[in-house]
């Protein structure tokens, strides 16, 4: 880019900056171009993602009206680019995830999570695949005519870059590591910066979570008698329940429970009824 551009660059980014609510900063390490353009039309009506070099997305940044966007964009490794939408950073976030795609490994590819390679049989013959498995620490053994992985070996941490060595074995067992994509670093709302730790939500678990501290909180109110409109019901309810058992197991003539209380004394008469002709034939039985 020619000097003499800069400042309309610089004046470009920063009213895409300004006319969104939300912002998000992309990493765009080793992102084919063909990718980049395919996920550009997905994204079109929907996201805007706008490259440019990292000083003039740092100024534009400045002089915007998100000033703490700057200190997202410094954190970048790669190259960076700022992506635009409509909707909330959770949203955004989604559609970039559901974007990705797999892919092979490449020698020199960073991972941003753990990778692992499980225990089990392979399809590989025995031969020298043996000695390529455990250049990287995996515990190799034949069985039934075929290589097996006798243990979980990690291979790769976050932040790791593939080797040659991890590249092969990836290769040989068929491995697609990699996720070809786009990699949001943090999103920039309304004065508050989302990093993609925090959007990365299950919405099931995040569901089943709200649902369990709502009980939680619920049982806690019942429990120490906190007395809500929420719950009003509810300790009417058991305070009614345990009344019950209270009349019942001591035999408090109550109107309310008249009814279970005498059944409840004619089933132990009955009982005890039962019992009386055993006794007494033991005793005729003990005579003779």
């Amino acid at each position: 880019m020619l000097k003499k551009n800069k400042p309309q660059e610089i004046q470009k980014l920063k009213e895409l900056i300004n006319s969104h609510e939300v912002v998000g900063v992309l990493d765009m390490y080793k992102l084919p171009g063909r990718q980049l353009y395919q996920m550009r039309n997905n994204f079109k009506g929907k996201a805007t993602i706008r490259m440019s070099r990292k000083n003039l997305l740092l100024n534009a940044a400045s002089e915007s009206n998100k000033p703490h966007l700057k200190e997202i964009i410094e954190k970048v490794e790669g190259p960076p680019a700022l992506i635009v939408g409509n909707d909330d950073s959770f949203k955004l976030y989604k559609m970039i995830k559901s974007s990705r795609v797999k892919s092979k490994a490449k020698v020199g590819d960073r991972v941003d999570k753990e990778i692992v390679i499980p225990k089990g049989p392979t399809n590989l013959p025995p031969g020298p695949a043996i000695s390529t498995l455990q250049k990287v620490g995996l515990k190799s053994m034949v069985q039934q005519g075929k290589i097996a992985i006798g243990a979980d070996k990690t291979v790769l941490k976050a932040g790791d870059t593939v080797s040659d060595d991890v590249a092969n074995v990836f290769n040989l067992l068929g491995i697609e590591p990699m996720e070809i994509g786009l990699t949001l670093v943090a999103c920039y709302e309304k004065g508050i910066v989302y990093s993609k730790d925090v959007l990365d939500v299950d919405p099931e678990e995040y569901v089943r979570r709200l649902s369990l501290a709502i009980q939680h909180t619920i049982n806690l109110s019942i429990e120490i008698g906190y007395i809500t409109d929420l719950t009003a019901r509810i300790a009417i309810q058991k305070a009614f329940r345990e009344a019950r058992s209270l009349c019942i197991e001591t035999g408090i003539m109550e109107k309310e429970f008249i009814d279970e209380i005498l059944v409840k004394a004619i089933r132990e008469a009955n009982a005890l009824e039962e019992n009386i002709p055993k006794e007494e034939n033991k005793s005729e039985v003990d005579k003779k």
